[in-house]
């Protein structure tokens, strides 16, 4: 009978745990996915591609987490070119409705920003 913690478990443990930046790179590019609409995912997505490079250098000295340290590098690419899209959209968006950036009602600003993208 297999229990948690025997020796049976213990060899697949001990293999992820030696390449335990594959797996950081793996979290850290699905966190910058999902953060990526607030810019900020850039951030972890940058982190998660130093970490998923070490972890695919480790990958050749271990023979381990090879395919977390892709899988984890290309979550991060996604996440950086997603949060640079968001700031580009930002940015795009600020650009064309600046002048309705009053202290007014929420109703001003939504026929504001309406008149602005409609072109009228």
């Amino acid at each position: 009978m297999h229990t948690p913690g025997t020796a049976a478990a213990r060899p697949a443990a001990a293999a992820a745990a030696r390449n335990a930046p594959a797996t950081a790179a793996v979290v850290l590019g699905a966190l910058g996915l999902f953060t990526s609409f607030a810019v900020v995912g850039g951030l972890f997505g940058a982190v998660g591609l130093v970490t998923g490079a070490v972890g695919l250098r480790a990958s050749g000295r271990t023979g381990t987490g090879r395919g977390r340290a892709l899988v984890g590098l290309l979550l991060s690419l996604a996440a950086i070119a997603a949060s640079v899209l968001a700031a580009v959209f930002i940015a795009w968006y600020a650009n064309h409705t600046q002048e309705c950036y009053r202290p007014d009602d929420l109703h001003q600003y939504v026929e504001c920003v309406r008149r602005n993208l409609s072109g009228h």
